[in-house]
């Protein structure tokens, strides 16, 4: 007998409930230390009202900085973060979340409430392997249904 479980939202996925942030004038240098002692991918770049002003994650790292022979030091966050990312709310399904992440090409993804309050950042890793399937099932089965629409 298979038993029915409920498809988590984001928020219960996420594996830190707190929220690793920088100010836009950090160099990547402390931002790049700050994730690596928090055992985390991403910072999100916020402003002194706190209010999100990008991302930067490994992959900003590693093609924005190292690939284009920046020095860490002398380069702030703000320079090289991705700006304005896209956010969800913390009762997003964690199928719906991969699908977006999937169709924008990016592995992390802010939570923000409806009062806009920074709440933790949903990252492919914390979805289950089971819910990444379910997500790829999915996206196939929407561009079949696209493609005969079509």
């Amino acid at each position: 007998m298979t038993e029915f479980m409920a498809e988590r939202t984001v928020v219960q996925s996420i594996s830190q409930s707190h929220v690793v942030t920088a100010a836009p004038e950090a160099s990547v240098y402390e931002v790049a230390r700050a994730m690596t002692q928090a055992h985390c991918g991403s910072t999100l770049v916020v402003d002194a009202a706190g209010a999100m002003a990008g991302i930067f994650t490994e992959r900003d790292l590693l093609n924005k900085v190292v690939a284009q022979a920046l020095d860490p030091k002398a380069t702030r966050v703000s320079e090289v973060m991705t700006r304005n990312p896209l956010s969800v709310p913390p009762e997003t399904l964690v199928s719906d979340a991969v699908l977006l992440m999937r169709k924008h090409g990016f592995r992390h993804l802010p939570l923000v409430s409806a009062q806009t309050k920074l709440l933790g950042v949903f990252s492919l890793r914390d979805a289950s392997p089971r819910e990444l399937v379910d997500a790829e099932d999915l996206a196939e089965h929407l561009e079949q249904l696209n493609d005969v629409l079509a």
